[in-house]
């Protein structure tokens, strides 16, 4: 390589890395934003619970059904319900919520598939999110409990990061219920004969989450976590 050609190497590295910097120092005022228009909407919602499962699930499927029953089940009781916007569970959920004259929150993500805002969300209360974490922060900071039905990679991501969070003291206890003991036996027995037996957990942390099959049991969880609290928002 001649001494012309290093340098001109030198300045499109140069270049490319300056490129870099400035586009990590725009991103904040968009991260900003989303955080500035989640607090502004979702502050005014009050008492509500999320509903996490997989976008995949077909509305003829049993979980589709059972999510909607929960959703409507919980405006029933008071609560407001937030979903991730898209389609499956998630579908179900603002369904349910709909047909019981509830809130109906949507915290949409832009993916490049699967991801599409679902017919059921309330006008005013529909968020679109680039940033996972950005959307992470508003189920957790609004809401007063997790539902989580079967689902893949995502709904275990937001379950553990919320058990993570309560285990380590860095957010207040809320109920986190997970619905459909066939599907999380496995995932419960490599908790408690894995994490638990090679010490990497407590037995305490089991009592983080609860397991139920129906839609009451769900909602008699939550009934009974917020009779011994003043229901508010989390934060």
């Amino acid at each position: 390589m001649t001494n012309d050609d290093r340098k001109i190497r030198e300045k499109l590295e140069q270049k490319t890395w300056n490129e870099i910097k400035t586009n990590d120092s725009w991103a904040i005022f968009k991260i900003m934003a989303e955080f500035v228009e989640g607090y502004e909407k979702l502050s005014k919602i009050g008492p509500s619970v999320s509903i996490f499962g997989s976008a995949r699930t077909k509305p003829n499927h049993p979980y589709y059904k059972l999510a909607e029953e929960v959703a409507f089940k919980l405006t029933q009781n008071g609560y407001g319900v937030i979903t991730g916007g898209g389609p499956g569970i998630m579908e179900a959920g603002n369904k349910g919520a709909k047909r019981g004259k509830g809130i109906s929150v949507g915290l949409n993500i832009e993916l490049p598939f699967e991801q599409h805002d679902n017919p059921w969300i309330d006008s005013d209360k529909s968020l679109d999110f680039d940033y996972f974490f950005v959307r992470k922060v508003m189920f957790v900071k609004y809401s007063q409990g997790f539902i989580v039905m079967p689902g893949g990679f995502g709904t275990m991501d937001e379950l553990f990061e919320a058990i993570t969070l309560i285990q380590t003291n860095k957010i207040g206890r809320f109920p986190i219920v997970l619905v459909g003991k066939k599907f999380w036996s496995g995932l419960i027995d490599w908790i408690k004969n894995t994490l638990l037996e090679e010490g990497n957990i407590s037995e305490k942390d089991l009592d983080l989450f609860r397991v139920v099959d129906t839609a009451d049991e769900a909602i008699d969880h939550l009934n009974k976590f917020y009779s011994k609290y003043q229901l508010k928002p989390n934060f």
